[in-house]
């Protein structure tokens, strides 16, 4: 990228995002060297100014739209120059020009289009008989409309007429009429939706039925409103329309084209000014408006998605315990495997304690069994289908040593089972032995597992079908990335799937990471990475941080301490008179550094600080432990629900009207925004979090549609 545009664009980003501009500058600058979002924002704090992964990743975002709009600029000059029609004062407008529906405007005029009524009475000579009427000065139109009446116009109406698509179509492009009619749905733009009448009877048309008769001011119309509005009209039940309340919009453009006394010409320009905005102005605004709040409530779904995947993936794990993992079932039976420390498959079988088989007895026999041979730890049961039922007859055994139960979500399980990499992962194993080892897996570590899924696939999204999923695609895989490298990565036991996520590495060199492995055995060391085929200077650099090795000779290979970091740890431990391995050791000679006297030109105290932090807890797991959870015993379905009923449950989705809860009744109910707290709530997001345990209270149960209401005001939170 030019210095030029870089600075141009740093300017704009500065002054959009209120960010410092020295800032903005050399992030961009570390961007186009190819540092990642993650890198940036932990180890060049001082050349960002400490911005965090959020205002880098808007600063990349911007970046982007602004190169895309300065193709576009070169695009519209390149198109009027071709033309003959431009100027300096053009030009210099473009040049200067980073507002989208700004820069449309002016390439309106002169942007090719398909022919219009204004095209085609310009073809017939007509648009000096428009001059003519626009001037608004002759008394007798119709005998000077007789002069361009002959051939294919016939006629002096037809020539008006003509004329008059010509004014209306110059109205249009008009940025001044354009400018004030979007005033005019600026202040008050209304989404009106209608029921599709033949439809309104039909089944599909039940779950739109509040938006039969629905309008709203457009601005205050949430996402999840206007995508279910949008999804009806997709689906053919409603009909969509955004107006203006209020607008004066065609009194204020014909005071601009109508003179006042103008007799015959000022009807026939007033006419035609009311032509351009119906036709023309008002329908394009509308688009447009219509785009934008789109575009609007895409945004804030997919933030909403996002925040939920974040929670998701950074779920407490349950760590290296030799787990079992059920994927529950009735006819079919329940499929249990028996999982290592690492995740690898040991064993695996049918039981079958539920009807309609009821071979429990059996089944409890070899659970025991399967329970003391492979000294399971813990147990995992999947949360859909008969999950409630075999977590109590889990519960009901009785174990030679103290195994802990847990409710795992199911959420896409069955998307990797039948996916590629579960097919190359046990090409021998059918989908069932898969979904419980992933059931198995996510207790272990949610992070690891979840990755090999689809983020859209995990069931925590609002309308994510119907949002742009190429935004949608880049946020859940920017969120995904950062989860990774926030927890750091076991260098010698991550996946394949779980490394290409790394910063600086990406699927080929994940790879190359696992078949090295595979060859040489366990990485001693960060430096050995270097031997990795492929696996360059630059890939190095931006990936060292994030891959911790347990046990390894030198102890900062295990923290989110950089290699480029080291001598500074070394001479730290030098001039308290131990080792390295004692200075992460001992709080007492940590204390005693004065980290003032580390800093250089390129080492600052934030990286210092954060140095310091590191040596504090080195190798310990961000995400805390997993934690056991029960529902209340007595309540299992629906039908056992009463109002004022207050029970335990688990946060499943979070959206931004509210919250749904997993109360163990195979539906979840769902906690308005208004009843997550006793305090006003305007974000979710900030008073509960995904998988949060929680008490609620049973406010209505609306059996025939199986939609429960639910409310946590004065009830305690959990976890």
């Amino acid at each position: 990228m030019e210095t030029k545009s870089t600075k141009t664009f740093a300017q704009i980003i500065s002054k959009e995002q209120n960010l410092p501009q020295r800032g903005v500058e050399n992030t961009m600058s570390l961007l186009a060297e190819g540092c990642t979002i993650p890198f940036i924002s932990r180890y060049r704090k001082e050349r960002t100014g400490g911005l965090d992964e959020v205002q880098i990743a808007a600063i990349a975002d911007m970046a982007d739209r602004l190169a895309d709009m300065a193709k576009r600029k070169e695009t519209v000059a390149g198109t009027i120059t071709e033309l003959g029609k431009m100027t300096p004062e053009l030009q210099k407008r473009i040049d200067s020009c980073w507002n989208a529906a700004e820069l449309e405007d002016i390439y309106l005029p002169y942007k090719p289009k398909r022919r219009t009524k204004a095209q085609a009475a310009r073809e017939l000579g007509l648009e000096p008989l428009a001059a003519i009427i626009m001037a608004q000065r002759d008394n007798d139109i119709e005998r000077t409309a007789m002069r361009f009446a002959g051939g294919e116009v016939g006629g002096a109406a037809n020539a008006i007429k003509g004329a008059q698509d010509i004014i209306a179509e110059t109205v249009s492009e008009s940025e001044r009429t354009r400018n004030t009619v979007r005033a005019a749905y600026r202040r008050g733009a209304v989404i009106t939706s209608k029921v599709v009448k033949a439809k309104a009877d039909t089944d599909a048309a039940a779950k739109f039925a509040d938006y039969f008769d629905f309008s709203e001011q457009l601005r205050r119309c949430p996402a999840h409103r206007l995508l279910a509005m949008r999804r009806g009209e997709e689906e053919g039940v409603l009909r969509l329309s955004i107006s203006a309340e209020g607008d004066d919009s065609a009194e204020r453009v014909g005071r601009h084209y109508v003179a006042r006394g103008g007799g015959k010409c000022s009807r026939l320009v007033a006419e035609a000014v009311d032509d351009a905005l119906k036709r023309l102005v008002r329908p394009s605004i509308e688009t447009e408006f219509a785009a934008m709040a789109k575009e609007r409530a895409d945004e804030e779904a997919i933030h909403v998605f996002a925040q939920n995947l974040r929670q998701l993936l950074l779920a407490a794990p349950l760590g290296q315990k030799r787990v079992m993992g059920i994927d529950p079932g009735f006819r079919t039976g329940c499929k249990v495997v028996c999982l290592d420390g690492q995740g690898a498959l040991l064993h695996h079988e049918a039981i079958f304690p539920h009807p309609p088989a009821n071979r429990r007895a059996e089944a409890a026999k070899r659970m025991e069994a399967m329970v003391e041979r492979y000294n399971v730890e813990a147990i995992a049961i999947g949360n859909g289908t008969a999950g409630r039922e075999t977590e109590s007859f889990v519960k009901s055994l009785t174990f030679a040593r103290n195994v802990r139960c847990y409710m795992v979500s199911e959420d896409g399980a069955s998307v990797y089972s039948a996916s590629e990499t579960a097919r190359e992962e046990f090409p021998d194993e059918d989908v069932t032995v898969r979904g419980a080892v992933s059931i198995g897996r996510r207790l272990m570590d949610p992070l690891a597992e979840l990755v090999k899924i689809d983020p859209k696939s995990i069931g925590v999204g609002q309308y994510q079908h119907d949002v742009n999923q190429k935004l949608l695609k880049k946020s859940l895989d920017q969120t995904v990335v950062s989860c990774v490298n926030s927890v750091g990565i076991n260098l010698n036991t991550a996946s394949r799937h779980l490394l290409a996520y790394v910063s600086g590495l990406g699927p080929s060199l994940a790879r190359g990471i696992v078949e090295y492995r595979q060859e040489h055995g366990p990485f001693a060391s960060r430096a050995e990475l270097k031997k990795v085929p492929r696996l360059g200077p630059a890939a190095y650099q931006q990936c060292a941080g994030f891959l911790r090795i347990p046990g390894a000779a030198n102890p900062l290979d295990n923290t989110a301490v950089h290699p480029e970091s080291y001598k500074i740890v070394e001479r730290m431990a030098a001039d308290a008179g131990c080792t390295v391995a004692e200075l992460t050791a001992s709080p007492e000679k940590r204390r005693g550094i004065d980290i003032r006297k580390y800093v250089t030109d390129t080492v600052g105290l934030p990286t210092l600080t954060d140095i310091m932090d590191e040596l504090d807890k080195p190798g310990r797991d961000m995400r805390g432990q997993a934690e056991n959870f029960e529902f209340d015993p007595n309540v299992t379905s629906i039908d056992n629900l009463a109002e004022g009923m207050e029970l335990p449950g688990i946060i499943t989705n979070i959206t931004n009207f509210g919250a749904f809860v997993d109360i163990g009744v195979h539906q979840d109910g769902l906690v308005h925004i208004s009843q997550l707290s006793d305090s006003f709530v305007t974000d979710p997001t900030q008073v509960v979090r995904l998988r949060q345990h929680v008490m609620v209270r049973v406010l209505g149960v609306d059996r025939k549609r199986k939609r429960i209401s639910l409310s946590m005001k004065g009830l305690r939170k959990h976890g």
